[in-house]
């Protein structure tokens, strides 16, 4: 005749397994203390990451590396603005002190000059697409200022037509720079995983 087992028997015999994963769960910690401290350099509250790193290795290093490294990777993109570009630079600079050897370092120089390049073009071709929409706009504005009787005054991004044209022109732009980014992140997590 079988054993039978009580239900706290049953509980330990499925909950032993759990314990031999805690160093799943010390990994999981060390990466998620990572991404905190990615985000704190990010944000600046963090002068030497090397030394953080140093600091915050307790048995799981290569766990903070990866969380550091997931949430500056995803910070490599085509900027809007210079401000968001200081912020691709400093995950530029993160990601030099995570990937080790320097041969990042090259790549996220040229990853600046490529983005510097893209905004320059980017605020170019945004005059140009409204001087060459101009006129239009204009007669737009005429025609509703002789309906209204008053003089008016439109924005062209409030202007359907207008914003058509300027995504296709834009997306167009950001479609070249895109590729460049894509090759850039898809070398430094190659290089990381090195």
């Amino acid at each position: 005749m079988g054993k039978i087992k009580s239900a706290l028997e049953i509980a330990l015999e499925k909950t032993e397994s759990v314990s031999g994963d805690k160093d799943i769960i010390g990994q999981y910690r060390a990466k998620q203390k990572g991404k905190k401290l990615a985000n704190e350099f990010l944000a600046g509250n963090v002068k030497s990451l090397e030394e953080e790193i140093k600091k915050a290795s307790d048995d799981h290093p290569e766990s903070i590396k990866q969380g550091i490294f997931d949430i500056l990777i995803s910070q490599i993109n085509l900027p809007a603005s210079q401000e968001e570009l200081k912020r691709v630079e400093t995950a530029g600079q993160g990601l030099n002190v995570v990937i080790s050897g320097k041969r990042f370092t090259e790549i996220s120089k040229q990853m600046i000059k490529i983005l510097n390049k893209y905004l320059e073009e980017a605020a170019q071709y945004e005059e140009a697409i409204k001087r060459q929409y101009g006129p239009k706009l204009r007669q737009k504005e005429e025609e509703i200022s002789r309906r209204l009787g008053r003089q008016v005054k439109l924005d062209p991004f409030q202007d359907p037509e207008f914003q058509a044209f300027y995504n296709q022109n834009m997306n167009a732009l950001k479609a070249n720079y895109e590729t460049a980014v894509d090759e850039i992140r898809k070398e430094a997590k190659r290089l990381y995983s090195e």
